[in-house]
C-alpha cells in the first residue's frame, strides 16, 4: 500500500524537544496515518496519510500544541510566564528554596523536609518522569530513563536534596534548550519582517490597500520613495534606485527602470514605481529564503546523527554498569549495600548523556539561525560542520568583507579653487539620500567644510544631482549625464 498524500502544518505551543517527540508518537498512532515527522526547530509537522486538524491537535493537547494558518501567528513570541515548562521550572526552584529553608533554618521534621524536596522534584521533573516511566515500560532506555532512575534512587537512599537537584537541573536544561531554539527562530521572524504586510494596489477606481496575501498575479502595485517593496514583480512605470542588500547582499543600491525585476523586502529609495506582480507572496524570493532556512534547520548534521546513535547504545550500557556496581560488591564481596547503591546512582547521574544529546542540535540550529539573521544562508548542519575544515575562502561581493558603505579615499581636483568647490559639492550632496552622496558628506565633515546655502536642488534618478551655490550651477553625477547637461547651463561646474 502506498503512502497517502503529504500534509504540512505550522504549529504553535511546542515547548521542548521531548514534547515534540511525544507529539510525533501520538500523531503516529492516529488511524490512517502512515508516517509523521515533527520538526521542533521549525515548529512544523508533516503527516503522510489521513488525519484531521482536530485529531492532530488532540494528539498535542498534553502540551497545548495547536495548528496555525499564518507564519505571524506561528512565530508570535510567547511571554516567559505563559510557557508551562517555564512555570513549572520557576515553581520548582521556589519549592527547592523553601525546602532548604525548612531543613536548615526552621529545622522541621524529616517528614516535612522530605515532602518539600519530593514536591520540588515532581514539579520540576514532571515531564521527564512521565516519559521515563513510559519508555521504561517499553524497555526503551534513553536519558529520560536514566534521569528518572537517578532521582528515584537518590530518594531511595535518603538523599532527598540531591534527587531534587537532579530533577531541577534537567528542568532548567529544558528551559535553556527551548530558549536556544526560540532565538534561532528569531532569525526567521527577522526575515519575515523584511517585507511589508500590505500593498497599495492600483485599480480602475483608484488605490486600494490590500494584505499581501490577497494580492494576485498581474495586479499593479504602487511603491513610493522610501517604502519597502511588498511583492516580486516587474517595473511597468517609473525609475528608481533600490537597496537590495537584504536579498542579494549587495550594499550599493541598484538602478531600476521599466522591465527590470524587483523583489519583496527590498527598499525603494528615490522614485515612485508601479510594479506588475509576477509571483504570489508564498512564491516570492523572500518566502523561498525562509523555506531554505527552515529546511536547513531541520536537516541533521553528521555529528547529530552520531550522537543519537551513540546515546542509543551508551544508555543501556550505563544502566547495566550501574546495576552491576549496585549488586556485585555487596553480594560477592559482602560490602555495604547503601554505599554501593549510592555509587551506582552517582554513576547514573554523572554518565547521563543529556548535555551531549541536547547541545548538538541546539548548536546547529542556533548557528544556522544566527547566520540567516546576518544575511548568510547555510543549507544544513552538514555545511556548518564543514566550515571547521575550510582553509581558504573566496569572496565575490562588496560588503562581505567590507563595511558595506562607500568612503571617499582619493580626490583629484581640476582647478585651484578647491575649498569653494568642496563646500559646494558637500552642500549639494547633503540633499541626496544616495550612499555615494552620504560618503561625500562624511568626507566633508572630516575636512570640517563650512555649510553654504543651496538653491534649485534637483535629483535625477540614476544619473546625479544639480544645484546652485553662490550663483554658480553645479552638476554632480555620471560622466555621460554631465556631458549632456552641462552644455545647457552657463557658469557650470561639473564633477
Amino acid at each position: 500500500m502506498g503512502v497517502e498524500k503529504e500534509q504540512e502544518f505550522m504549529l504553535t505551543g511546542l515547548t521542548c524537544a521531548n514534547c515534540a517527540a511525544k507529539f510525533e508518537k501520538n500523531v503516529a498512532r492516529i488511524e490512517g496515518v502512515e508516517k509523521v515527522e515533527v520538526q521542533f526547530a521549525n515548529a512544523k509537522i508533516k503527516v503522510w496519510g489521513k488525519a484531521t486538524i482536530a485529531q492532530i491537535e488532540e494528539a498535542g493537547k498534553f502540551d497545548g500544541i495547536r495548528i496555525v494558518e499564518s507564519r505571524e501567528e506561528q512565530f508570535k513570541k510567547v511571554p516567559f510566564w505563559q510557557n508551562k515548562q517555564n512555570q513549572r521550572t520557576v515553581g520548582a526552584i521556589g519549592l527547592f528554596a523553601v525546602a532548604l529553608v525548612i531543613q536548615y533554618v526552621i529545622q522541621a521534621s524529616e517528614v516535612i523536609t522530605m515532602s518539600a524536596y519530593l514536591l520540588a522534584a515532581i514539579v520540576g521533573g514532571w515531564n521527564i518522569f512521565l516519559k521515563g516511566f513510559q519508555n521504561l515500560s517499553r524497555l526503551q532506555f534513553d536519558m529520560s530513563v536514566l534521569m528518572t532512575m537517578a532521582v528515584i534512587g537518590a530518594f531511595f537512599i535518603g538523599e532527598w536534596a540531591e534527587g531534587a537537584i537532579v530533577a531541577l537541573l534537567f528542568a532548567i536544561s529544558e528551559v535553556l534548550e527551548a530558549s536556544s531554539f526560540d532565538r534561532a527562530r528569531q532569525a526567521i521572524r527577522s526575515i519575515m519582517q523584511l517585507a511589508p504586510k500590505e500593498a497599495v494596489v492600483l485599480q480602475a477606481g483608484g488605490q486600494v490597500i490590500k494584505p499581501v496575501e490577497q494580492v494576485e498575479v498581474n495586479e499593479l502595485v504602487l511603491v513610493r520613495p522610501g517604502e519597502k517593496i511588498s511583492v516580486d514583480g516587474i517595473i511597468e512605470k517609473g525609475q528608481t534606485t533600490i537597496n537590495e542588500s537584504a536579498i542579494t547582499g549587495e550594499s550599493m543600491p541598484v538602478e531600476k527602470g521599466v522591465n527590470d525585476e524587483v523583489f519583496a523586502g527590498t527598499l525603494n529609495e528615490t522614485g515612485a514605481i508601479e510594479i506588475r506582480v509576477k509571483k504570489l507572496v508564498q512564491d516570492s524570493t523572500i518566502a523561498k529564503i525562509i523555506n531554505m532556512v527552515e529546511e536547513a534547520q531541520s536537516e541533521r548534521a553528521p555529528s547529530q546523527a552520531f550522537v543519537d546513535r551513540f546515546a542509543a547504545v551508551y544508555t543501556p550500557i550505563v544502566i547495566v554498569l550501574a546495576v552491576l556496581i549496585a549488586v556485585f560488591p555487596p553480594l560477592i564481596l559482602g560490602l555495604e549495600w547503601s554505599e554501593w547503591i549510592y555509587r551506582s546512582l552517582a554513576l547514573l547521574v554523572v554518565a547521563c548523556p543529556c548535555a551531549l544529546v541536547i547541545s548538538t542540535p541546539v548548536a546547529i540550529v542556533s548557528a544556522i539561525g544566527n547566520s540567516a539573521k546576518h544575511g548568510v544562508i547555510i543549507k544544513g548542519g552538514m555545511y556548518v560542520e564543514k566550515l571547521a575544515a575550510i582553509q581558504s575562502i573566496a569572496f565575490d561581493k562588496t560588503g562581505t568583507i567590507t563595511k558595506g558603505t562607500p568612503e571617499v579615499h582619493i580626490v583629484e581636483w581640476l582647478s585651484d579653487d578647491v575649498a569653494e568647490q568642496l563646500e559646494a559639492v558637500v552642500a549639494i550632496e547633503a540633499y541626496s539620500q544616495h550612499p555615494l552622496s552620504k560618503a561625500i558628506v562624511s568626507y566633508g565633515a572630516k575636512k570640517s567644510v563650512q555649510s553654504v546655502q543651496v538653491e534649485d536642488f534637483v535629483s535625477i534618478t540614476g544619473n546625479g544631482v544639480q544645484g546652485v551655490v553662490n550663483g554658480r550651477h553645479y552638476i554632480i553625477g555620471k560622466p555621460d549625464y554631465i556631458a549632456k547637461t552641462s552644455t545647457q547651463h552657463d557658469h557650470t561646474h561639473d564633477y
